[in-house]
């Protein structure tokens, strides 16, 4: 392990832990929606980007985003025996404990684990590429329960292996095993044990990391299947209805974002998305519009003030859609494809697989308009793990790295 504190920032970094406040206890943020909750972050980046706080080293193979709760940064990394181990760091990137989960997968696409650990006190939920879902004890530094989500519903692992991060929703862990058996399947927190399946829709899972909306007053799960986008009750696992959307490979990993009675969906490889709008029961959707130029492969869309903004993964370009129409507002060469998060009227695009550079982009429908870049030099492999905001620093996890700057206006 090799850490490159920067002093002054880390006495800072402290400091801000009651100012800015935010944590991101799961996936692309509090509500798995690429949102972050910050507010006085950097609108301009100076040149070179801003300062780095420290690098964090010796974390193994993976794609898994960092989490950040009660002060403490949470990521998963594969050793080279295949082991996983969940790293725990304190805020100044000391790893203080290496807890062993089981064995990650080694595709040769992405090695290592992917799934971003989801926090609840002193318990850590992960979902293993292969297909394990593992409940850890940070405090006694073991694992609590685990469960073959795979072999117990008869499932398949796709075809790049498990990329999902679960979604815990009062006393259950959430996963999508995929097959006949257990479209999802929500296990009970405290042991692992079933308490709903999914069922009257054949189809795989597809990378996709599931979250669960509110329209008129109904609690709907969304999320993407290797063919489908579907809502299901997530308080009994019924499935609610179904939409067919192909794309090539069966890889629908963007979760769907609902606004206003809408839910949004895309997949990468040219196939595109659309809108679905709900019946006023939530209990069906029709396709309100279709659009050929967002097709997001893995990388993240977010929803600000009416406006959809992501990476098209056959253009390769940045863009802007008007939610309610679908309507193309802009796009641009300049920020190419990269997964994008919002905090604080900014877009943080991390652009990858190769290029590593990171901008930042005012978030707006009226034009393109970038204020700030840098690139992700330390680390390894590729650059496609999801950036995290949390308590005024932005965390990128590159392979083997995990990078904190200072995004703090002074």
């Amino acid at each position: 392990m090799r850490i490159f504190p920067i002093s002054a920032g880390l006495t800072l970094l402290f400091v801000s832990l009651v100012a800015y406040g935010g944590e991101s206890p799961q996936f692309r943020g509090p509500n798995r929606d690429g949102h972050f909750d910050e507010q006085g972050l950097l609108k301009q980046w100076p040149d070179g980007g801003p300062p780095l706080l420290w690098v964090a080293t010796g974390l193994g193979q993976g794609y898994a985003s960092a989490s950040v709760a009660r002060g403490k940064i949470y990521v998963p990394g594969m050793q080279e025996d295949q082991t996983g181990v969940l790293f725990v760091l304190n805020s100044d990137g000391v790893i203080e404990k290496k807890i062993p989960y089981g064995k990650e997968t080694l595709d040769d696409q992405a090695p290592g684990p992917r799934s971003t650990p989801t926090i609840e006190g002193d318990r850590v939920y992960l979902f293993s590429g292969l297909g394990v879902v593992y409940c850890l004890d940070v405090s006694k530094g073991e694992i609590v329960w685990e469960v073959d989500a795979l072999k117990r519903f008869h499932a398949k692992n796709s075809r790049w292996n498990i990329a999902e991060s679960l979604l815990l929703d009062g006393d259950r862990v959430i996963c999508t095993p995929g097959g006949p058996d257990a479209l999802l399947a929500a296990l009970d927190k405290t042991n692992g044990e079933t308490v709903w399946t999914t069922k009257g829709l054949i189809d795989q899972e597809s990378y996709c990391s599931p979250a669960i909306v509110v329209h008129n007053g109904r609690r709907i799960l969304l999320t993407e299947t290797g063919k489908h986008v579907v809502g299901i009750n997530p308080d009994t696992g019924e499935l609610l209805w179904r939409h067919i959307h192909f794309t090539a490979y069966d890889i629908h990993a963007v979760t769907p974002i609902y606004s206003e009675g809408l839910v949004y969906f895309t997949g990468g490889y040219a196939s595109g998305g659309g809108a679905l709008e709900l019946s006023p029961d939530g209990a069906s959707v029709t396709l309100k519009w279709k659009d050929t130029n967002l097709d997001c492969q893995h990388h993240g869309v977010v929803l600000v003030d009416g406006y959809l903004y992501g990476t098209s993964h056959k253009q390769n370009r940045l863009m802007c859609l008007e939610m309610a129409t679908g309507n193309l507002m802009w796009s641009t060469k300049e920020v190419t494809l990269g997964v994008v998060v919002y905090a604080d009227g900014m877009l943080y695009v991390y652009e990858g697989p190769k290029s590593g550079v990171v901008s930042l982009v005012k978030a707006q429908p009226s034009g393109f308009e970038r204020t700030g870049t840098f690139t992700i030099t330390e680390g390894t492999d590729k650059h496609w793990a999801h950036p995290t905001i949390a308590n005024g620093c932005l965390y990128i996890r590159h392979g083997d790295a995990l990078l904190a700057y200072d995004v703090r206006a002074k």
